[in-house]
């Protein structure tokens, strides 16, 4: 059995917690770890690290960990820690993983992977001057429903796909009569949050992977609750976007236009859909499931409002099957970053992949300041500046 050892930072919050430790590394540990061709496996060892020492703790005992701390700096000195994983709030990850660099640590973290695209490029910069391992944590592409909607795209089922159409969000409490879903500083854009920020960062590994590079933004980010109360239950004024509705024009003149938001009430199948509509077929993809309709089944609608629609439409569409059973999409990307580190995998999402999530964020909030169309210039290596137009 080979073991690697991981600094996992920030794993007190929800998604560090459920996601990434309960649902990816612990997952891993009780199925016996990763498969390696020469027969071995590979078990994560991670020791886990925040400045809360009871929350960390707390989670060691629940999840059976040996190790924790609160000395960051301690750890990254420690060689036998190959990794560092940060799942901190954004404003504390870029110094944060600019010192796991330093120490020669290979970088897995959450997004935005900055405050800035300049923040974000330069991180890049650091892992590749240093020669370092990195990547970002994309998890949507390895959800079943996406999954399957890939497979039809790469399938040319569509034919020339025209348009793109999703919804994602759900009603978040405000914290005064319920408990809010999501943390205090979500809402505080000096602390990083915002939709927008967290959203389009998503949206473009997304678009870009599944349909093909964005090429211009347009958005306007709202904040439609002024006011919502934290966790200790003290009311505070939301400074930060809660909804952002967002169009996109990739290549091939396609057009996506991305509700996100965080005031909707739910009335699809899942917490997100993307519906695709080509010349060819349609299909509306979710996190877990897809549907399709192909031009040959596609009923004839006709407008006519004052008679009863003797189409249920929703019946027409016929289910995608799954190729095997899902596995967490977290857990998924997991597996396939510590075969990069220690097979040398392939594994395109990296800091530059990050780095464009930002730079998109970064856009549409100007987009809205504007109320304008921006195009969202290809970056690269050498790329600091200039990415707006």
């Amino acid at each position: 059995m080979k073991t690697i050892g991981i600094i996992m930072n920030g794993v007190t919050g929800r998604m560090g917690t459920r996601q990434h430790l309960e649902r990816s590394l612990v997952a891993i540990r009780n199925q016996g770890g990763i498969a390696l061709p020469d027969g071995d496996r590979l078990m994560p060892d991670p020791i886990l690290v925040g400045r809360n020492p009871e929350k960390l703790r707390t989670l060691a005992q629940i999840y059976q960990i040996d190790r924790w701390s609160t000395d960051v700096d301690a750890c990254l000195g420690d060689p036998y820690y190959e990794i560092y994983f940060d799942a901190q709030s954004t404003v504390r990850r870029a110094a944060a993983i600019s010192a796991a660099i330093a120490a020669g640590k290979h970088i897995y973290c959450e997004k935005p992977t900055g405050v800035n695209l300049s923040e974000a490029l330069a991180l890049y910069q650091l892992a590749q001057a240093k020669g370092v391992k990195h990547g970002v944590v994309q998890d949507k592409l390895f959800l079943p429903g996406l999954i399957k909607l890939k497979s039809l795209v790469d399938q040319g089922f569509f034919g020339r796909i025209l348009s793109v159409r999703g919804e994602f969000g759900y009603w978040v409490w405000e914290g005064d009569q319920q408990p809010s879903q999501r943390p205090s500083w979500n809402y505080r854009r000096e602390d990083g949050g915002g939709i927008t920020v967290d959203m389009l960062c998503h949206w473009r590994y997304v678009l870009d992977h599944l349909f093909g590079d964005i090429q211009a933004v347009s958005c306007l980010a709202v904040r439609h609750i002024p006011q919502r109360w934290d966790e200790e239950g003290v009311p505070y004024t939301a400074t930060a976007d809660d909804a952002a509705y967002a169009t996109f024009r990739l290549d091939g003149d396609i057009i996506v236009h991305m509700n996100s938001s965080w005031c909707v009430r739910v009335n699809r199948d899942e917490l997100l859909e993307l519906q695709v509509d080509g010349t060819e077929a349609s299909a509306v993809a979710g996190l877990r499931h897809c549907k399709m309709q192909h031009r040959t089944i596609t009923p004839t609608a006709i407008w006519n409002p004052d008679l009863p629609d003797a189409h249920a439409y929703s019946a027409q569409w016929m289910e995608v099957p799954a190729t095997g059973e899902p596995e967490n999409a977290f857990k998924r990307q997991w597996e396939l970053y510590l075969r990069h580190v220690v097979l040398d995998d392939p594994f395109p999402y990296d800091l530059l992949e990050g780095a464009k999530g930002v730079q998109l964020a970064e856009l549409g909030l100007l987009s809205s300041e504007r109320q304008a169309w921006l195009d969202v210039p290809a970056i690269g290596v050498a790329s600091l500046s200039g990415t707006r137009s």
